[in-house]
């Protein structure tokens, strides 16, 4: 509280009409309707939209491109070895391009755009800075250097995951404050997301910023060399937290096209307040054209990628573990003679939040034919299967959908702090390689009785898998 004096001293430095024997009374002064204050309150309250604040949805729709602006990646790479990382770099390069919705896309990058294979969208169209070029950077003689313009359309924001996610929420929300769709891509090495600004992005979805998220370099084993401070496994526990927060581990290019032209239709066509949290790895490889009829399943969160006569066995896996079930069940296959389906498992968070949906449904609807997750449709008469799945997250990521599993269910994970050494070494250590894989389903076939436990035995040590080593989490 103010003492007297203060009082008298503010009431004097501001013209405030209150007498000394008022002032004891603290009373009420509202200017005049005519002063210059109350003209000058009211003309700015005016051009803020009014007394109160609200939202407008004014906005107009955005004429999102076919599917088909991603043909490159939907086609696959033939023996050609890319990351998910570049094949997003391609597809937003494809979008900046487009002549309906091109100028409204906004690349947000904090660090490490090269890193990311940006660099030929600095020459396209630009780094944006108020003030333009002021210097000549290092890199000036070569084609794409770092080219700095008035009108440029990329925000590099330097190291300063803050400040970008904040350019990322008022891009995200200027459907709102200014009746325009702005489509931000913030893209990011991904620990140095929900972990080190998590409270910008629920003040983002809290706000319904519409936009990407590109969380680069995710996983816990995919970044080589790195360590502790970049090595994400938890970055999908996390995201899946929060309400209105899609989230996909995509392992091939025509999944991530898929993705992001929905997300595209859902936030800018239909106008729905979501926004995406989409993982981009830095690991090269090559990538298969789209199988047909694999769209819905990728946007609902699995997908048959692989079918085998026979099979006893469902392999399931997402990010670039996937590649690691895939040679598992190769090996299953030449080894063993076991014959697996693989599933691509693109959400396990939108699978559980479908099966939790489905669950209040039938629960509130007692007298109806219930209806069924779409684990359990798609996993449909495989009751005496084993499942075994292995992801570069914690192992609580793929447990979201356990209770809707029909048969014995396996799960691998990265739990643990991270290790600076090779992807190979690394996925060895956290137990998620195609060996792992491997053992894990010869020993869940030898509980159902289907394999001898010496052939277990046997395994682990053709792998070279010490069975009595300290747990990764406890390492």
């Amino acid at each position: 509280k103010l003492s007297k004096d203060d009082l008298v001293a503010f009431r004097d430095r501001f013209n405030i009409p209150v007498s000394d024997a008022q002032i004891d009374d603290l009373p009420f002064v509202k200017p005049e309707v005519d002063s210059a204050e109350m003209k000058y309150f009211l003309g700015q309250r005016e051009k803020l939209g009014g007394s109160l604040p609200q939202r407008s949805d004014d906005a107009p729709k955005l004429e999102i491109p076919a599917l088909d602006i991603f043909k490159a990646q939907l086609a696959g790479t033939g023996e050609r070895e890319i990351s998910t990382t570049m094949a997003f770099v391609r597809m937003l390069t494809a979008l900046t391009r487009d002549k309906k919705i091109g100028k409204n896309i906004v690349p947000i990058v904090p660090d490490e755009a090269r890193t990311f294979g940006m660099e030929g969208m600095f020459r396209q169209i630009g780094i944006y800075s108020s003030k333009g070029q002021l210097y000549e950077p290092q890199d000036a003689d070569q084609l794409m250097y770092y080219r700095e313009d008035k009108s440029g359309q990329i925000l590099e924001e330097g190291i300063n995951e803050a400040g970008s996610a904040c350019s990322w929420i008022a891009a995200g929300t200027a459907y709102a404050n200014y009746g325009v769709s702005m489509i931000p891509f913030y893209i990011y090495y991904s620990m140095f997301g929900f972990q080190r600004i998590g409270d910008f992005v629920w003040a983002g979805a809290d706000m319904q910023t519409r936009g990407f998220l590109m969380g680069g370099t995710a996983g816990r084993t995919t970044l080589a060399g790195e360590g502790l401070q970049h090595q994400d496994g938890h970055s999908l526990v996390l995201s899946s937290t929060i309400p209105n927060c899609i989230s996909y581990d995509p392992c091939y290019a025509y999944e991530l096209a898929v993705i992001i032209h929905d997300g595209l239709r859902r936030m800018y066509a239909e106008q729905e307040n979501v926004f995406y949290y989409l993982t981009c790895m830095n690991e090269n490889y090559a990538h298969p054209a789209m199988p047909e009829g694999a769209e819905q399943g990728i946007l609902k969160g699995m997908y048959k990628l692989k079918q085998s006569d026979n099979a006893q066995v469902q392999l399931m896996g997402s990010g670039t573990i996937l590649r690691e079930v895939e040679k598992a069940a190769e090996i299953l296959a030449a080894d063993y003679n076991i014959n697996s389906d693989i599933w691509s498992v693109t959400s396990f968070s939108e699978l559980r939040r479908d099966g939790l949906s489905v669950e209040r449904w039938n629960a509130l609807h007692p007298d109806e034919t219930p209806k069924q997750s779409f684990v359990s449709q798609s996993l449909q008469g495989l009751e005496d299967q084993t499942f075994v799945v292995s992801t570069d997250y914690m192992k609580v990521v793929p447990d979201q959908i356990r209770q809707w599993i029909p048969g014995d269910y396996h799960v691998l994970g990265t739990d643990g702090f991270g290790r600076s050494d090779d992807r190979r070494s690394l996925r060895r250590y956290f137990e998620v390689d195609a060996e792992h894989v491997v053992v894990t389903t010869l020993y869940a076939l030898q509980q159902q009785g289907k394999v001898k436990a010496e052939v277990v035995k046997q395994a682990i040590k053709k792998y070279g898998i010490d069975p009595e080593r300290v747990e990764p989490d406890k390492g």
